[in-house]
């Protein structure tokens, strides 16, 4: 797909261009695709719950999907992995991190005894699948098509979950006014936004392999860098904003349900449709995942206030650039 990109990967300045106009793509792809199916969604009257649950959820996974979508198409699946899990290694430790600092972020019930815990598990699943030989005879370790769908049902759960705790608790639940938008720019918006997806999905993913190439570097490490934090671009931007504005619990249940959709629907979407095979570090990425979500479940558990304070966002970004540090220089 998009041959014709190919060619433009030449000069080095040329692929930043294109690296990075294809991250403004998939970003403004999904807020495109976001706004105009929330609009289409109001229009047939259902709830504003209903719509942030589902549309404006999966929509802030919709760049990490594509990216992931396209690398398995390109049979790139090293960046398929490291995309997930650099995303939710960059999302705890960096963006909740730096959004401590900014004002101290404070935890709900829910998200301390549900959501964190969940992702936690996401983290040591993605362990036990690469480090564990298959029971089905598979010959290499790797995310299969039976841990991708083992992935996916307990995505299905966690909706499950979700939604039964909004219908329960309505007055925790948060959901975006959303208006009703005529047919013709609802459908437009929807068609726009996926072309941006699908097309700076393309750029990000050869753009990533092209450098890779060019440098002789892993496509693992590109993948847990660059290409995870562009596509954790949104979560950084919307967490520092609400921490400016004091609204730090917003950022806290962005990163986690990023994390949570991110291993149990984009990455048990990958493996079920190809399987994933394992890379030289990925038993070391994946327990970074699991850590992050432990460092901050006891960040809010040890204190009164419930609250990841700013010495904890202190310990974050110190233990990522040790992380970081040390994967740069053990390639």
């Amino acid at each position: 797909m998009f041959d014709f990109i190919d060619p433009l990967l030449g000069n080095i300045w040329l692929l930043v261009v294109l690296l990075i106009a294809g991250f403004v793509l998939l970003v403004k792809g999904a807020d495109w695709l976001v706004d105009g199916a929330s609009g289409l969604a109001k229009r047939f009257g259902i709830a504003d719950l209903i719509i942030g649950l589902t549309v404006v959820a999966f929509g802030t996974s919709m760049p990490e999907f594509v990216v992931n979508m396209v690398s398995v198409a390109n049979d790139s699946t090293d960046l398929a992995i490291t995309n997930i899990l650099g995303s939710n290694i960059i999302n705890t430790f960096v963006i909740l991190g730096l959004t401590a600092l900014v004002y101290p972020v404070v935890s709900q019930k829910r998200s301390r005894d549900f959501d964190i815990p969940l992702s936690i598990i996401a983290g040591i699943l993605v362990f036990a699948m690469v480090a564990v030989q298959s029971p089905f005879g598979e010959d290499e370790k790797g995310i299969t098509r039976f841990g991708g769908i083992i992935l996916l049902a307990l995505f299905i759960y966690f909706l499950y979950n979700t939604f039964r705790h909004a219908k329960d608790h309505p007055e925790e639940a948060e959901a975006e006014e959303v208006k009703p938008m005529v047919l013709w720019k609802a459908l437009l918006l929807i068609g726009v936004g996926l072309i941006g997806l699908v097309v700076g999905g393309e750029l990000i993913v050869k753009g990533a392999v092209r450098i890779a190439t060019d440098c002789g570097v892993p496509e693992s490490i590109i993948g847990l860098t660059i290409v995870a934090l562009g596509t954790s671009l949104p979560e950084l931007a919307t967490s520092v904003i609400a921490a400016f504005k004091h609204n730090s619990d917003i950022a806290l249940g962005n990163v986690i349900g990023s994390n949570i959709f991110n291993v149990y629907f984009v990455l048990g979407t990958s493996a079920a449709v190809r399987p994933l095979s394992a890379y030289d570090g990925i038993v070391m990425d994946a327990w970074m995942a699991a850590i992050g979500s432990i460092l901050v479940w006891l960040f809010v558990k040890t204190n009164h206030e419930r609250e990841v304070k700013r010495w904890g966002g202190v310990i974050l970004l110190l233990v990522y650039a040790g992380y970081l540090t040390y994967r740069l220089t053990h390639i």
